[in-house]
């Protein structure tokens, strides 16, 4: 069978929450998601509107929905299909959220936000300015919260990613991948929201190319597996990548540390084209972090990758 569910929403983790919808083992659903913010941001939003979010609406999730025959053990297979945007999307600096909330920088109030860009969608890629750089960046949709019902009672925040899956923000769980995800409650209680146009691997000033979406998945019911914890299959990591890099490994005797250093030095270069608030909102859209090594003690070291394909100029290193 094949259903579309409308965005009937929750934004905490309750597996006492009546399912919305009923289906089964080889269904295909269309889900229409609601970006973040629970419609509190839009096209015509300015940064002055991020002062006034109400976080108790955040992370609005479509569900849950019930799959028959769903069992503690058993596992779920969600393979992602179709994801259809509505032309635009957005990405802020919430003062207090982010990797670099409480990092004393060169000017602290630089990254402290808020601030905002609102992106223009195509079928491909994603517009905006940046400073006097244009700045196009293609698309791959993904949900950044998906996950089933917990295996306990309460209502429980969305924000950290869980065994259940819940918010991963990865970005390869787009079109073509298959995710699998544990069954821990009658049912399966599965719930998709939190949908993103694009972003790097790290999301580092908490959010990506926020934007609602329409997601077609399809759900397959696996039994008797004993999942624990979310895996999933993919053929997207080498199709996503650019063709040029500038990177900046952090190196550093703790990884946090080192993750900072990199993410700040990527910040640094782009400075010299953008104020420093526009260079985090744009790392955490396009900038990949990688562990490069953890063997050479004392030091690790994370590199932070800025593609160079994403600007209308070439961006120098020095």
């Amino acid at each position: 069978m094949q259903y579309t569910i409308h965005a009937k929403t929750h934004n905490k983790w309750d597996n006492s929450l009546p399912p919305i919808l009923t289906i089964s083992d080889g269904d295909i659903i269309t889900v229409e998601t609601k970006e973040a913010s629970d419609g509190q941001v839009t096209p015509s939003s300015t940064e002055k509107d991020l002062l006034k979010l109400d976080f108790s609406k955040i992370h609005p999730l479509t569900g849950p929905i019930e799959v028959k025959g769903a069992e503690p053990g058993d596992a779920l297979e969600v393979e992602f299909l179709e994801f259809r945007h509505k032309g635009w999307g957005w990405t802020g600096v919430l003062p207090g959220f982010g990797f670099l909330a409480d990092e004393q920088y060169t000017a602290p109030i630089d990254l402290q936000g808020p601030a905002l860009k609102i992106w223009k969608v195509d079928e491909k890629y994603a517009y905006a300015k940046f400073g006097d750089l244009n700045v196009k960046v293609p698309i791959y949709p993904f949900p950044g919260v998906i996950g089933t019902g917990l295996p306990f009672r309460g209502k429980l925040s969305t924000i950290p990613p869980r065994e259940n899956g819940g918010n991963m923000d990865i970005k390869h769980l787009t079109v073509g991948t298959k995710l699998y995800l544990p069954v821990f409650v009658n049912g399966a209680l599965l719930s998709i929201g939190d949908t993103h146009l694009a972003q790097g691997d790290g999301e580092v000033c908490g959010t990506a190319i926020e934007a609602p979406m329409e997601v077609t998945v399809k759900v397959r019911l696996i039994k008797n597996v004993g999942l624990t914890q979310p895996l999933f299959v993919t053929k997207k990591v080498k199709e996503m990548e650019y063709d040029e890099y500038i990177a900046y490994p952090g190196i550093d005797s703790n990884l946090w540390n080192a993750t900072k250093k990199a993410i700040k030095g990527i910040i640094s270069i782009l400075s010299k084209y953008m104020a420093p608030v526009e260079a985090y909102i744009l790392a955490s859209v396009v900038v990949n972090l990688r562990v490069s090594e953890v063997v050479d003690v004392p030091n690790w070291i994370v590199t932070a990758y800025l593609p160079k394909n994403v600007f209308d100029v070439n961006v120098e290193v020095l």
